[in-house]
């Protein structure tokens, strides 16, 4: 339900604004528009091409579930990374996009959900195996010096080969980042609820991430149009990079929120009782 709700901006700025919005489907029919649109995600609200990908896992999920009691999953895990590694996810891009027959450009989108399948299908897999194992958590923490080694390395090899043959893959990078945030937040768990300021912050966070997943994109949109920005900021000073970047990050993240607080109150306002995770994801 919030994909639905959430996606009602973006196929608005498909129909208003299409080419400024970089709507591949522009000129089909409206109503033939929108369930193309909901299915792969990837137009109308660029994040949202994880909601068809997740669909995927759960179909596949008794598959999984079955594998696992056979104790056969979790050894089919390195072979799944080394896939992770060697098949990175390659974005299908509007001008690649817009010679191509509708078919076509359907059919790329749906490649990109399908190559994104299984490119995570090893980080799905090690989350299950985190959350049958929690114990390891307490590891990730023990080897944090290994952990932060190994991020720092990937990601700056990721930098210099995007830089050097425009080929990048941050997925493992993110994993070690994954795996630092979760052994300190294992680690400093006491810490983290004896300290009322600091757990009711990240209690603030986990509630409203799933909404901020779903929204923030039309912000960064907007505020991108406004300041008559591309989506990647270019420019020799790093120190610029960085600051308009950060500059962006917050502005967005602040609006996206606001917008969040706003609609839960006016919905609360209209019925108290209202679940509104069911609407908004908050």
């Amino acid at each position: 339900m919030p994909y639905l709700i959430t996606s009602i901006p973006g196929l608005i700025f498909c129909f208003t604004m299409p080419i400024a919005y970089k709507n591949t489907f522009y000129d089909i029919p409206l109503l033939l528009q929108i369930p193309m649109h909901l299915a792969v995600g990837r137009v109308h609200n660029i994040p949202a091409w994880f909601i068809p990908m997740i669909v995927i896992f759960f179909i596949f999920s008794w598959l999984l579930l079955k594998l696992e009691k056979k104790g056969i999953l979790y050894k089919l895990l390195p072979l799944l990374f080394l896939v992770t590694i060697f098949l990175p996810r390659i974005s299908p891009e509007y001008s690649d996009l817009i010679n191509l027959s509708y078919p076509g450009r359907y059919l790329a989108y749906v490649n990109y959900i399908l190559m994104g399948f299984i490119h995570f299908l090893s980080l799905y897999i090690f989350g299950m195996f985190c959350s049958a194992n929690k114990s390891i958590i307490d590891k990730f923490y023990d080897k944090r010096a290994l952990l932060w080694t190994g991020m720092l390395i990937t990601s700056g090899l990721n930098i210099y080969l995007t830089y050097k043959f425009n080929w990048c893959n941050y997925t493992i990078s993110k994993t070690f980042l994954t795996m630092l945030l979760l052994g300190y937040l294992k680690h400093y768990d006491e810490f983290i609820l004896s300290h009322n300021k600091t757990n009711k912050t990240l209690d603030f966070i986990a509630k409203y991430s799933f909404g901020l997943f779903f929204i923030h994109w039309y912000w960064f949109f907007i505020y991108n149009k406004v300041f008559n920005i591309s989506g990647v900021i270019i420019s020799e000073n790093i120190a610029c990079i960085i600051f308009c970047v950060a500059i962006r990050f917050v502005v967005v993240a602040a609006l996206s929120t606001l917008t969040l607080f706003v609609i839960k109150s006016l919905l609360l306002k209209i019925n108290k009782d209202t679940n509104t995770r069911m609407f908004i994801g908050v």
